[in-house]
């Protein structure tokens, strides 16, 4: 296999956590919901899939535990902030950090050991390639024909920038903003179990290392639609990719900062500089009226 072979076929492996996550963080602030605790509900979902995938010997039923798991943590997120109108910030945050504690401590209540999990049922594989991993490019693609051909996505991206006008012709804002926020903690829940019983056979402590935060960045470079989103995560998987072979190969340019080359694309995207960047008007703005 030649040099650019491995280098595409290590972009698709290293991208379709941070694509998965970022198209579903799109759908929930698509609706207007701010969902910063993706880090949390990808730790989360990891965490179960590889712990229902060790006790019952099927890492498919981990794949759902995962996605599960990731569901309930994003539910949570959307009671407090669309039900209770919490801070959404705090609230993601409050999620990373008890994801990192719950999985850590069940680690020693579940195997009595720190640092991971045993070795698990894995996910089979045609030959380099998860199925895991076509599903994934599959649900992104179909997340944005979603989102911009159905009258469910025409009333999310409506809830996401004017509310007040979506309830007035009869669109429960509350509802569809669960919907987008759980799907954000599904997706993120199966970016979760890719991770452990795609990629590799177990759970480690912060395995997600900070691709949940990497896959905001993603969707924000994507300037919030799931097909932006998909190719910014391509492109940080592209360099995440050429960071490993840069190891080998490269050993004059510094990994680092081969990573750091995308998080400028953002900041230049932000800045305008590639075009401007615009969230939804009504993201991250409680409301009121329809609320139950």
């Amino acid at each position: 296999m030649n040099i650019l072979s491995i280098i595409f076929f290590q972009t698709l492996r290293s991208g379709a956590p941070l694509c998965i996550t970022a198209a579903g963080a799109t759908c929930s602030e698509l609706t207007g919901v701010t969902n910063i605790g993706l880090e949390g509900m990808m730790l989360i979902g990891a965490f179960a899939s590889a712990v229902i995938s060790y006790y019952t010997g099927n890492p498919w039923i981990g794949l759902a535990a995962g996605m599960c798991a990731g569901g309930i943590l994003a539910w949570l997120h959307g009671l407090i902030s669309i039900r209770y109108q919490g801070n959404q910030i705090v609230s993601g945050v409050a999620i990373n950090l008890f994801a990192l504690g719950f999985t850590d401590f069940m680690l020693r209540v579940l195997f009595n050991q720190s640092g991971s999990s045993p070795q698990v049922a894995k996910l089979p594989s045609w030959g380099a390639v998860s199925p895991l991993l076509v599903i994934i490019y599959l649900l992104c693609i179909g997340t944005h024909f979603f989102v911009y051909k159905t009258k469910l996505g025409l009333r999310m991206r409506a809830v996401g920038e004017h509310p007040l006008a979506a309830d007035t012709v009869g669109v429960n804002v509350a509802r569809v903003r669960y919907f987008g926020v759980i799907i954000s903690g599904v997706f993120a829940g199966m970016a979760g179990a890719y991770l452990s019983i795609a990629t590799l056979s177990q759970f480690a402590k912060g395995m997600t290392a900070g691709r949940g935060f990497i896959a905001l960045a993603a969707m924000i470079f994507g300037k919030w639609t799931p097909l932006g989103a998909l190719g910014a995560g391509l492109l940080f998987g592209l360099f995440s990719a050429l960071e490993v072979l840069g190891q080998q190969y490269l050993t004059a340019v510094p990994g680092q900062f081969i990573q750091m080359l995308p998080y400028i694309l953002t900041i230049l995207a932000l800045a305008g500089v590639v075009g401007r960047a615009v969230a939804p008007a009504a993201d991250g703005v409680p409301y009121t009226k329809s609320e139950d």
